[in-house]
């Protein structure tokens, strides 16, 4: 079988690897990472990729994306089927299941997941959290000295009320390769704001499966020509939805 494969450039490693390991012949396309970040723009871009796919060359078309931001919602499978993991995004494909995923977040739902890909596909600077933003890492004073008491509290709480959300920092080690420097990275923004720090043991399971073209319904959603990709509203996260 001979089928196309489009990820998240964040997915780089774990892909490629089980891209060549498979018996299966894959054209990967790779994304730039953060597409999830603005869905709106997202899915014209996912959807271009999907009618461009040539059924001669390609037997169906495989999303290394989950939901992500509802990214995919609205995607209309064309001319061959459009296969999608059953998952909210990468982490739960970095983890190997939505069981692993769920389990974890249940036990520690304010995570910051830190993962090798997402500092190699982003640069560095993406995951040095004090310096992300205008208001990270400034002090207090800072503010109260350029905008005066009351604006300058208001502010800075503001923009540094994205910390209350999180109480660790995780990094996913992936049965491939170790990457000691997401490690320390994950450790020095736990140090910064007080955060745990927890190492997930990573599974290309997933992967694999995703590759090797067994996409049993329980992991993807199989959605066929002319259908489109819902939301569903229960474990299952997508849904397909057609008009005939």
């Amino acid at each position: 079988m001979r089928f196309k494969l489009l990820a998240c450039e964040v997915l780089f490693r774990e892909i490629s690897l089980c891209a060549a390991q498979s018996p299966h012949t894959i054209d990967v396309v790779y994304l730039p990472k953060g597409l999830h970040d603005n869905p709106a723009e997202m899915t014209p871009v996912l959807q271009e990729q999907i009618d461009a796919t040539d059924p001669s060359l390609d037997e169906a078309l495989v999303l290394g994306f989950g939901l992500c931001s509802r990214g995919t919602v609205g995607l209309v499978a064309r001319a061959v089927p459009l296969i999608i993991p059953r998952c909210h995004d990468c982490i739960t494909l970095l983890l190997g299941s939505r069981q692993a995923y769920d389990a974890y977040f249940k036990r520690q739902p304010g995570t910051y997941y830190f993962t090798a890909g997402w500092i190699e596909r982003g640069g560095a600077e993406t995951m040095r959290l004090p310096e992300y933003a205008e208001g990270l890492g400034k002090s207090l004073q800072e503010y109260l000295d350029k905008y005066g008491e009351d604006n300058g509290r208001f502010l800075w709480e503001f923009e540094n009320q994205w910390q209350k959300n999180y109480t660790t920092a995780a990094y996913i080690r992936m049965p491939l390769f170790d990457a000691p420097v997401v490690r320390e990275q994950a450790e020095k923004v736990a140090a910064e704001y007080g955060w745990g720090v927890e190492e997930l043991p990573g599974s290309d399971r997933l992967f694999v499966a995703m590759c090797n073209g067994d996409w049993i319904d329980e992991d993807f959603l199989r959605v066929e020509p002319g259908c489109e990709v819902a939301q569903a509203t229960d474990e299952t996260i997508l849904k397909a939805v057609c008009s005939r």
